[in-house]
């Protein structure tokens, strides 16, 4: 039953995933339809990561009243309402409260959801989480297609109509699943009802955001302007570097599989701080590559490694903070390292409008997170990062 559960749950994070990556091939459609530009459009998609990222913090308090795993029915059916009223918009207005409230969603699926995950698989907590997001990956890998497929038969809207019912059917699934087999639902840890009791484990909070914080910011800024980096820097035509984009996030579907189960193996902190550092060199790398073959070749490994981060990093944070407050911790700790992640598109956008070129702000980048790692490092080798339950209750 466990295992139902479980695949219950993989279906789920895709329909989650996929609502939050489906506005940006939407863009020139929506445009099209509200008779607006592309700056209008692009709050729409801003929205919905800064939904995204707004109730983690909240939501780590909603887990010390609401059993988790009715907290994840919750966001479902959250999603299944959004998907069907942003389907119905008539207005920018709705469109952006739509998009909102499907990141809103997101935002407390993944804060519930992933210490659930967890606690279904306590010996292998890596490989639960690995292949939880290689489903939610493949989302953001087909979105694309799924889409475009089908503006070829209908509207915009058929999107969303679809959104919701698949939405809705996972949901209904898996109030069944925990409402006739409640055993099957890993019962929470003793005196996890207090979410100030979070905020004393503060080491492993600083901790876990200075792991992923740092480089996530810049993949953000990355991603977020790799097309334009790659037509303007690099040379490539626009088709390319679409392509291009595609790669980057098709490679996380087999990292996030793997490096799920190389988190189970191998020391935690040894493991972030080498996914750092690849990090680093991958984007060195691509500075200095002159051509298609080493972009694209630079291209599928950054995928790779950046992807890799994410099940690694919940791995450390799931198996470092105790039991009693894992859920409300990790909660604060999501929450405040999406917020300073999300802000890496602003900062690269601020220094191109500055006219830095765009190999220029790549390089500080790199030399920034060069510092980070090796600070990281120190503090690794001085014994000051924690690196088991026990370091987290002092």
């Amino acid at each position: 039953m466990t295992r139902r559960l479980f695949g219950t749950l993989c279906g789920l994070v895709f329909f989650v995933n996929f609502g939050r990556v489906a506005f940006a091939p939407l863009v020139e459609p929506l445009q099209a339809a509200f008779g607006v530009g592309p700056a209008a459009i692009g709050t729409v998609t801003t929205l919905v990561w800064v939904g995204s990222a707004v109730p983690r913090l909240p939501a780590g308090y909603l887990l010390t009243r609401v059993p988790r795993e009715w907290v994840v029915v919750g966001t479902g059916a959250l999603l299944t309402v959004a998907a069907l009223a942003t389907s119905a918009a008539n207005s920018l207005l709705t469109l952006r409260v739509g998009g909102f409230v499907i990141g809103l969603a997101s935002g407390v699926y993944f804060v519930a959801a992933i210490p659930l995950v967890g606690e279904l698989m306590p010996g292998q907590r890596g490989r639960a989480v690995g292949i939880h997001g290689t489903a939610s990956q493949l989302a953001a890998v087909l979105a694309p297609a799924a889409v475009v497929a089908l503006l070829v038969v209908d509207t915009w809207r058929a999107t969303f109509w679809l959104l919701a019912a698949a939405a809705g059917l996972s949901t209904v699934a898996l109030a069944l699943l925990i409402r006739r087999r409640p055993e099957s639902v890993p019962s929470p840890p003793a005196g996890e009802r207090e979410f100030t009791a979070a905020l004393s484990h503060w080491r492993v909070i600083l901790a876990g955001i200075a792991f992923v914080a740092g480089t996530g910011l810049v993949w953000q800024g990355l991603f977020n302007f790799y097309i334009p980096y790659l037509t303007e820097a690099k040379g490539l035509d626009s088709s390319t570097a679409n392509s291009l984009l595609t790669l980057v996030f098709a490679a996380g579907v087999p990292a996030f599989w793997l490096s799920g189960r190389l988190a189970d193996r191998l020391p935690h902190v040894p493991y972030l701080l080498g996914i750092n550092a690849g990090f680093l060199v991958c984007l060195v790398a691509l500075v200095f590559a002159d051509s298609l073959l080493a972009v694209t070749a630079v291209t599928a490994v950054i995928g790779l490694v950046i992807h890799g981060l994410f099940p690694a990093i919940d791995t450390y944070m799931l198996g470092t903070l105790p039991a009693a407050d894992r859920t409300s911790a990790y909660a604060v700790f999501s929450g405040l390292a999406l917020l300073l992640e999300s802000t890496g598109s602003g900062i690269v956008g601020s220094l191109r409008g500055a006219g830095y070129a765009f190999d220029a702000v790549f390089t500080g980048a790199a030399v920034v997170l060069a510092v980070l790692v090796l600070g990281l490092t120190g503090l690794w080798v001085s014994g000051i990062v924690p690196t088991t339950t026990a370091s987290a209750d002092n």
